[in-house]
Formats: C-alpha cells, sequence, structure tokens
C-alpha cells in the first residue's frame, strides 16, 4: 500500500491507451524526417482534440466524449457531476463475486478507491454524410514506413469540488501536453531510421509537488539519463543528493498488484504510538518484506538475517539507488567468500550471518557502507532513542540488528526526549505465513514494541545502512 498525498479526499484519474504514430519517410535527410515526425504529431494533436476522441471508465458502464459539449452515457452523469461520484459506478472485485452493485450509493472509500482508470480510445466510425466508393491509385517510388504505438499514460489529480467537465478537461490537456513532450523525447532520441518509444513515468514528490510526469526514452538506461535528471531536480527545487527521478522511483497506484508477490511496507497501515512529548520517526520510501520460507527457500531456523538483509537491500532497490535483484541465500553467501570472509564451503551452506556479515554483503554487491551500533546488552537499547531516531531523520533506511540467534529489521521509533519512553517499529523475518498482511500485522510480524521486546542481558550489534549521495 502507498499513500498518495496528505489529502484523502482528492481523486486521481488516469486515462491510458495506445496511439499509433505512422509516417512515411521519402528520403533519410535528417531536416525531412524531422519535418515529417512533426506532422504526425500534429495529426496526434488533432486527433486527441477531435470528436472521436472517447474516455470510458474501466470496469463501469460509462463513457464520456470530452470534446463533443461533454456528451456522456449514462445519462446521469452530466458535466457538473463531481468526479468522486464516478466511484460509485465501478465495479469491484467484491460486487462481481457477489453479483451485487451500488450505483446508487456511495461506497466507502478507501486507500484503493482513490484512482479512477480511464480507458482512451478512438471512434473509427463517423457520423453522417454521403457514402462513396472507394478510389485505388498506385504509384510505385520508394519510401520508409515508420509504425509505433504510443503507451499515453496521463494523470491528474482532482478536488472533492472539482466537477467531472472541469476535471476532463485538464485532463486532455495533460493528453496533448504529453504528446508534446514525446514529439521532444523522440526527435532528441532519434538515431538513422531508428525511433526509441517515449515511455511516461509518473513519480510522488515531496509535498506540494505531488505526482509529476516524465517521458523517458524506452531502452535508454538510467545512467545515460543523468543529465535530464539535473534538470528535473533543478526545475522542481529537489536536493541533488538521492534520486527522485530513476526508474526504480515511479509511483506504483494502490490498486495495482505488485508481479513479485512481495508485500510493499506493510508498516503503513499500523497506528502509530501516541508517547507524551514524543515523535514518530519511519523509514523513508518502500520497501518488500522478506521473511522465512519464501522463494521455495526453507530457511526456518537459520536464514534470519539474510531475510533481514533481503528486505534492505529492496529498500535500495526501489528507491532507485541500483538496479541489480535482491540477493538470494547463496549470492548473500558467495559475496562473503568472494571478500575473503567466508571459505568456499559456506556457500550452499545454513550457517547464521550477524550485522557484521550484512554490512559486509552491503558494500560487496551495492558499494553501501553502514554504520555498526554495538550495544553489550539489551537493556541498553532504550537509552539509543536519539541516534535511531536522527538515523530515520536523516538515512531513512532499514536497520538491521542482531543479538543471540535471532535477527530482525527496524524501521522505525516513536522517541520522548522529554520523558526517554521509547517504541520500537519491528518487521519480523521470521514469519513463515502467506503474504496476509492482516495476519502479519494482527499478530506482531509487523509492528511496535516496548523495550522489553529485546533479551535484556544480551549483546546486541546494529546495522544501519547509509544512503549514497546520488541523483
Amino acid at each position: 500500500m502507498v499513500v498518495i498525498d496528505s489529502q484523502s479526499e482528492d481523486t486521481i484519474l488516469r486515462a491510458r491507451g495506445p496511439l499509433q504514430f505512422k509516417c512515411l519517410l521519402e528520403t533519410t535527410d535528417a531536416s525531412h524526417m524531422h519535418k515529417v515526425i512533426k506532422g504526425a504529431f500534429e495529426s496526434l494533436q488533432t486527433q486527441v482534440k477531435s470528436e472521436s476522441c472517447v474516455l470510458t471508465v474501466c470496469n463501469s458502464p460509462i463513457f464520456i466524449w470530452p470534446n463533443q459539449s461533454f456528451n456522456a452515457t449514462p445519462k446521469e452523469i452530466t458535466p457538473e457531476t463531481p468526479c468522486e461520484d464516478l466511484l460509485q459506478w465501478i465495479q469491484t472485485d467484491e460486487q462481481e463475486i457477489t453479483g451485487k452493485r451500488s450505483a446508487k450509493k456511495k461506497s466507502k472509500k478507501t486507500s484503493t478507491a482513490n484512482v479512477i482508470n480511464l480507458r482512451l480510445m478512438m471512434e473509427v466510425t463517423t457520423k453522417g454524410g454521403p457514402l462513396s466508393a472507394p478510389v485505388l491509385s498506385r504509384t510505385v517510388r520508394t519510401s520508409h514506413f515508420l509504425s509505433l504505438t504510443l503507451p499515453m499514460d496521463c494523470v491528474i489529480r482532482t478536488t472533492s469540488i472539482c466537477t467531472i467537465k472541469d476535471a476532463f478537461k485538464r485532463l486532455m490537456e495533460a493528453l496533448s501536453h504529453q504528446l508534446s513532450e514525446m514529439e521532444k523525447v523522440m526527435l532528441q532520441h532519434m538515431k538513422g531510421m531508428t525511433l526509441l518509444v517515449p515511455e511516461p513515468l509518473h513519480f510522488l514528490l515531496p509535498e506540494p509537488k505531488g505526482l509529476v510526469t516524465v517521458v523517458y526514452p524506452a531502452g535508454v538506461p538510467d545512467s545515460q539519463l543523468e543529465t535530464q535528471r539535473k534538470e528535473l531536480h533543478k526545475q522542481f527545487e529537489l536536493p541533488d543528493d538521492q534520486p527522485f527521478f530513476r526508474r526504480a522511483n515511479a509511483y506504483h497506484f494502490p490498486n495495482e498488484p505488485y508481479k513479485d508477490g512481495y508485500l510493499r511496507s506493510p508498516h503503513l497501515v499500523l497506528t502509530n504510538p501516541s508517547l507524551d512529548d514524543g515523535k514518530v520517526y519511519l523509514v523513508q520510501g518502500i520497501y518488500s518484506y522478506h521473511h522465512y520460507m519464501q522463494d521455495h527457500m526453507d530457511d526456518n531456523g537459520w536464514g534470519c538475517a539474510y531475510r533481514s538483509l533481503q528486505t534492505i537491500c529492496s529498500w535500495f532497490q526501489q528507491q532507485g539507488y541500483t538496479e541489480k535483484p535482491v540477493p538470494t541465500h547463496k549470492e548473500i553467501q558467495q559475496a562473503l567468500v568472494d571478500v575473503g570472509d567466508k571459505q568456499k564451503s559456506f556457500v550452499g551452506s545454513r550457517q547464521w550471518i550477524g550485522s557484521i556479515e550484512v554490512q559486509v554483503v552491503l558494500n560487496q554487491l551495492l558499494g553501501v557502507t553502514s554504520k555498526i551500533m554495538f550495544v553489550s546488552q539489551g537493556s541498553e537499547l532504550g537509552s539509543k532513542g536519539r541516534e535511531l531516531a536522527n538515523h530515520f531523520l536523516t538515512e531513512g533506511t532499514p536497520i538491521m540488528i542482531g543479538g543471540g540467534v535471532l535477527a530482525h529489521t527496524i524501521l522505525g521509533v516513536a522517541w520522548s526526549e522529554m520523558t526517554g519512553q521509547i517504541r520500537y517499529l519491528i518487521l519480523d523475518p521470521h514469519y513463515t505465513g502467506a503474504e496476509d498482511i492482516q495476519v502479519i500485522t494482527d499478530k506482531g510480524w509487523c509492528g511496535w514494541k516496548g523495550p522489553d521486546f529485546w533479551d535484556q542481558t544480551a549483546y546486541y550489534n546494529l546495522c544501519l545502512p547509509q544512503r549514497p549521495k546520488v541523483i
């Protein structure tokens, strides 16, 4: 689950659909190609602004012709209908199972009901006018025909008082603007007769900026787009020491499942503890929950530190600091062998690792440095509130903590500087069940724990990964 922004009453309209880009080149002269490509985009602009353009609300009976003085069906949909009322017409999975539909009754809004998906289409039939027989002619000449599909993907955010007429006007302007951006990208990255498909991506920036759409050339790696990212950081007044516009940072809409099957950031559904004069300091960004028995791997009883390390690696991957996949147990073991920390026989074994090994692997595989915090006994962890709060405030990365034979992931602290009270947000890698967020949060596998959670006499090491300073 991802929080869209602090304004929970807002509704996001997202329009997607293919537009066919086609052009005929008589020569391969660069100036001629630029002229023809510009003409093809002008034709697409005309198409989007024509009366043939139609948007349908996915999983509903609603069709809207925004360029026909706002023609819509069903007739209950009028230009003055509030945007959020479209939610009433959307068929949910639960309604499909029960056969029930509540078009006349407002459904309860949840975090997944804030996005209204629209399908962009074009009518292929024309209204009225006399029919005529086709006339065919044949001309023999050499030319080059270029054709590709433009993946239009536009997003606007509306408030509860915004009408459909106003929202769809903004949406059509966004579609037109996106075509202009696609034209720029295609011309900028054109090499000979090869055209790169423009790829629109959405990024959620710190408030009040919100969702921003950027068009990148598909197939061009992030490493070659640093200049464009620097310009975007300057444009939106963002710090230049962390990535905001890498592809891995693209916003994941809450109504779309993750294909890899891992739960993302389960702590977001929890209620933060309330302490006298206390503040809450949390992990910054998205991570995957890795725990025992995933990936067809039986590591019950020995793999908790491996799983905590995988969760940390997922954070660096999903924040755009690395494009490397989350390492497997064997890859973690091989990394320790490669740096000389372990013998070759360690690979494929069921031996534990600790926070020092986690530090070594992060540096070896991701180039990430870490600080190690030593705590001689668990009872002293209660006095580490300032250090932990500062870590989540400045670095924002998950922390791996190991002590005795157990390892856990710390995702945040609630700490009162005045009273010294402290609570720890723990993600427990010892969980062996299915990816059921209800069970995981209700049973405390992801939850807030007090100082008594730790073995008061055990020795603990904490690995605090540091955030790289890159765009």
